[in-house]
């Protein structure tokens, strides 16, 4: 069937269907967006984490969108804090070799403020909205061993979040 409708399109020129995963939506006037830099107010803390994560949402809005990056004041503004950095197992084991936690969970979570001038419905509360995400790793292995690692993974996942709440609608 899908063959048919895609022979019966191609044969009559006459229809276009158009996909894009690539473009927000975003008002029509909104020309900038802005990212105040993240710090990190977690009682465990990352060196390199607020600079990541502030970096990783620039780069997303700028890949992603026609907005031109304001260093402050855009028509969509973002901001927040690192508020959660914690390690906790996720898996225990009995083994007679290793007792203890088979995998380790990191999670960090985030507070975002997001305000969208031109669109004021899609700002969000007071006090904004909070993400968090988490990777698992290998109970044997130390947290840094493998921090970088898991907090690239976890820094995608809280930009796909953000990105999805604040511009996508999702």
């Amino acid at each position: 069937m899908a063959l048919t409708l895609l022979g019966a399109a191609a044969m009559t020129g006459s229809c276009r269907i158009t996909l894009s995963f690539t473009e927000a939506n975003i008002p029509v006037a909104a020309t900038t967006f802005s990212v105040a830099y993240f710090p990190n107010n977690s009682p465990m803390v990352s060196p390199m984490l607020s600079n990541t994560l502030t970096e990783a949402i620039i780069d997303r809005f700028t890949r992603q969108t026609r907005l031109d990056q304001a260093s402050e004041s855009g028509d969509l503004a973002i901001e927040g804090e690192i508020t959660g950095y914690m390690t906790a197992p996720s898996a225990i084991t009995a083994d007679s070799q290793f007792e203890g936690a088979a995998m380790n969970r990191l999670t960090i979570t985030v507070q975002v403020r997001f305000v969208n001038v031109l669109e004021p419905e899609w700002n969000f509360p007071p006090g904004g909205k909070s993400f968090t995400a988490y990777a698992d790793y290998p109970g044997t292995a130390m947290l840094q061993d493998v921090a970088a690692g898991l907090e690239e993974e976890i820094v995608t996942t809280l930009v796909d979040q953000i990105f999805n709440a604040t511009v996508a609608n999702w």
